[in-house]
């Protein structure tokens, strides 16, 4: 059923998290693109294909830190959902946090879902991998403007 590349947009500013859930995604079953940005500022440049990414594609999923350099991850969230261009790209908060007010005020700018990262590698691998297994192989994504609806 997967006709085009699955993009996903990973926003996190810790390497070791970028590697571990580069490699968790990977997936030689379908046919996908993996783009990795830093902060609140460059994720916000990819998606409205400004600065150094204007050929950059409309994302599929998009994986959110909270704390990120620049502009935190909420915020992101915001401008997100206030943009009609923007606000229904799924995204799932990934995040170092387990405080219910943050993952309530996460879940009020309507993402789809909220992962707290494990602190054991193994799990953390573990969690990537389930979430890679159920938006690469059984959620549809929306389609895109160029697709038409």
């Amino acid at each position: 059923m997967q006709e085009r590349p699955i993009e996903v947009l990973v926003v996190e500013d810790n390497e070791a998290d970028q590697h571990l859930t580069t490699s968790a995604l990977r997936d030689a079953r379908i046919s996908y693109e993996i783009h990795v940005v830093e902060d609140g500022e460059q994720a916000l440049a990819f998606l409205r294909h400004q600065a150094g990414f204007r050929s950059s594609p409309r994302p599929d999923l998009v994986l959110l830190d909270l704390n990120l350099p620049r502009k935190n991850g909420f915020e992101v969230l915001e401008e997100m959902r206030a943009d009609a261009q923007l606000r229904t790209i799924p995204v799932i908060v990934v995040s170092g946090s387990d405080r219910s007010a943050d993952i309530a005020r996460a879940y009020g700018l309507q993402i789809a879902g909220y992962l707290v990262k494990p602190l054991n590698v193994d799990e953390y691998f573990t969690a990537i991998r389930a979430l890679k297994e159920l938006w690469f192989h059984s959620v549809v994504p929306p389609p895109r403007e160029s697709e038409g609806t």
